[in-house]
C-alpha cells in the first residue's frame, strides 16, 4: 500500500494481518495517507529475518510476526495477525523500566510532539479506534505507544 515517509514522498510497503482484518486495517491506512502522517518503514517482518527487536530498531512499522509476548509467554496478538505496531521509535513500548526500542528513549515525554508520534485523539488513534483496534499508549502501568490490536492486548 501507499504511504508517507518522512522525507514528504510516497513510498509503497507491505504489512500482514488476518484476512478478516485485511479490509479495515486498509480502513485505517487510507486515513493516514490522506491526513500525510508520516511513516518510516513499512516491510514484511521477515526482512528483519523475523527478529521484533531489529524491526523496531528500523522503525519499521509491521504487522504478522509469529512471536511470544516474552520468551516462553503467550502468543502475541502480532502472531494471529491482529495487532500492527507503528513507527516503533517516536512511539516505544515502556514497561518495568525498559524502553523499546532504546532509541525510543528520546520520545518519552509525549508532550513534546515531534513527526510521527502517535498521541491520545490524533488520527491514528481514531483510525484504529473506528475499527475496534485500542491503542497500547492507554495501558497502565505499561505504555505501548507504537501498538495497535483487535484482541486490546
Amino acid at each position: 500500500m501507499s504511504y508517507w515517509g518522512f522525507d514528504g514522498k510516497e513510498h509503497l510497503g507491505s504489512v500482514v494481518v488476518r484476512a478478516s482484518e485485511a479490509k479495515d486495517v486498509l480502513s485505517v491506512f487510507r486515513k493516514l495517507y490522506t491526513a500525510r502522517f508520516p511513516i518510516r518503514r513499512l516491510r514484511l517482518v521477515e526482512a528483519y529475518k523475523g527478529s521484533d527487536d531489529a524491526s523496531m530498531a528500523a522503525d519499521n512499522t509491521s504487522g504478522f510476526n509469529c512471536r511470544r509476548v516474552y520468551p516462553s509467554g503467550p502468543w502475541s496478538a502480532h502472531a494471529y495477525g491482529l495487532a500492527i505496531d507503528v513507527n516503533p521509535v517516536e512511539n516505544p513500548y515502556v514497561h518495568t523500566g525498559r524502553v523499546e526500542p532504546p532509541a525510543g528513549r528520546r520520545y518519552l515525554d509525549r508532550t513534546n510532539f515531534r513527526r510521527g508520534m502517535v498521541v491520545r485523539g490524533d488520527v491514528v488513534v481514531r483510525a484504529f479506534a473506528a475499527i475496534g483496534w485500542p491503542w497500547g499508549g492507554q495501558w497502565a502501568p505499561s505504555k505501548d505507544y507504537q501498538h495497535f490490536s483487535a484482541t486490546g492486548r
